[in-house]
């Protein structure tokens, strides 16, 4: 069974869970940006959470089915189209051999996730069909003509064709990191305290925020200690950023919190301009 891509929108990347464990190699753990979406796209159409989706950035992606599919599309908010006819993201579809589905650009929120029951078979390095953009490992972004094969699932489908979509205005839940003794005594109240606005540059490495600079204590050169998805860094501008799942390895600069896995999923779906507030949990 196959899927063409007929349209993929400003970007649209095969994605799994990563593939954790290498980071002594120098290998990040890529894998979806949003992994709730991710795995609920899955989960929609009777797949292991693992498989393969496409990720796809700011809508535009159209595909047709070759043969009878069921999909579902989850994470930003969106109108999904099936032959033109406008539906609902978060729910199961069936696409007929011949039909042409198509996401519009989200309401609010920046990726969305398409599932195809079976899976996408995709090439595997390291244990993951994921794209990395950092290190370039994985599948080149899909394109136009590209074929998507999948396979055939003995799993059932669940018991339901609907999943409400996730709040988007939830504050980001954070807990401190381990160089806040770094900064000064405001810094934790100035994250927490204020409202931060989504930086243009934008990526899956990181969401880059645009607020007070929070200001150092000690000024010291800090040798390259390891990173986690939702570290928060703080550059030598002041401005923070929080790391997303294709985050380096390591860095410089000094860690003043850490988003939890669930804000890191709200986190990738931030979009530039969007306002952001923090949740401390010290």
């Amino acid at each position: 069974m196959t899927l063409t891509v007929e349209a993929t929108g400003p970007l649209a990347l095969l994605q799994d869970l990563g593939r954790p464990g290498h980071a002594h190699l120098g290998v990040p753990p890529s894998g979806a940006a949003d992994v709730g979406s991710h795995r609920l796209a899955n989960r929609l159409v009777g797949n292991p959470e693992e498989a393969v989706t496409v990720e796809v950035v700011l809508g535009g992606l159209a595909v047709r089915a070759s043969t009878l599919v069921v999909v579902a599309v989850t994470g930003a908010l969106t109108t999904v189209r099936v032959d033109g006819r406008p539906t609902c993201s978060h729910c199961t579809l069936t696409l007929r051999p011949g039909s042409r589905l198509s996401i519009d650009t989200p309401s609010s929120g920046l990726r969305s996730y398409l599932a195809v029951r079976g899976g996408i078979a995709a090439p595997a390095t390291l244990g993951s069909s994921a794209r990395d953009v950092l290190s370039g490992l994985g599948p080149d972004p899909l394109q136009a003509g590209d074929e998507l094969r999948t396979g055939a699932s003995s799993r059932p489908l669940p018991d339901t064709d609907l999943a409400p979509p996730r709040p988007s205005d939830q504050a980001l839940r954070l807990r401190p990191g381990p160089r806040l003794d770094w900064f000064d005594d405001a810094a934790w109240g100035l994250l927490l305290a204020r409202t931060w606005t989504v930086r243009p540059e934008l990526d899956r490495v990181a969401v880059r925020l645009e607020g007070p600079a929070l200001t150092r204590r000690v000024t010291d050169e800090l040798p390259s200690e390891g990173l986690v998805r939702g570290a928060v860094q703080v550059p030598a501008s002041g401005q923070p950023l929080v790391f997303l799942a294709d985050h380096p390895v390591t860095g410089g600069y000094p860690v003043v919190a850490v988003v939890d896995e669930r804000s890191c999923d709200r986190a990738a779906q931030l979009r530039p301009g969007d306002r952001v507030r923090f949740r401390g949990d010290h």
